[in-house]
């Protein structure tokens, strides 16, 4: 997999510091600009990196950082525990989100460890989104609630 140099100047500029260990762009804003990138399960320092989708534009982590202040993870919690379809729903997300790092890489300290708190917890919209926006609708619940829940659209530009 290759990543043009475009885009890791452009990851890097998003970041606030230099893009490090990124296999793909995941998701791209309608302009064509990176929202969400895929990252090796290892870091090439040898540090275990069990989020595979990291969101990487600042209008799309800024929405999300608010949306999580409202208290919506509580919410989703709730409805995590109550809701057994959405359950399972949330253990097939982490499964597949366990499948296709493994594909890449297994990284024995992070075997049975996805990302945002899956599949028991909502721990953190920042990495179900990016899942939900690499992945497309119905992977991943929760973060497909919670992009159905931001004051940010995938459809509009809104980069900076």
């Amino acid at each position: 997999m290759s990543i043009s140099q475009e885009d890791l100047a452009e990851v890097t500029r998003q970041l606030g510091r230099p893009a490090r260990d990124i296999l793909e762009i995941a998701a791209r804003c309608v302009c064509g600009r990176p929202l969400v990138v895929k990252t090796n399960p290892r870091l090439s320092d040898g540090t275990p990196f069990p989020t595979l989708y990291y969101l990487t534009q600042p209008a799309v982590t800024a929405a999300v950082s608010t949306l999580e202040a409202t208290g919506l993870m509580a919410t989703l919690q709730e409805q995590l525990q109550q809701d057994q379809e959405l359950k399972a729903q949330y253990l097939a997300a982490h499964q597949s989100y366990l499948e296709e790092r493994e594909a890449i890489l297994e990284v024995e300290e992070i075997e049975d460890f996805s990302a945002g708190g899956m599949p028991e917890r909502v721990k953190c919209l920042h990495a179900l989104v990016g899942h939900s926006l690499a992945k497309g609708s119905g992977v991943n619940p929760i973060g497909d609630i919670a992009l159905e829940n931001l004051e940010w659209s995938k459809d509009h530009c809104s980069c900076q």
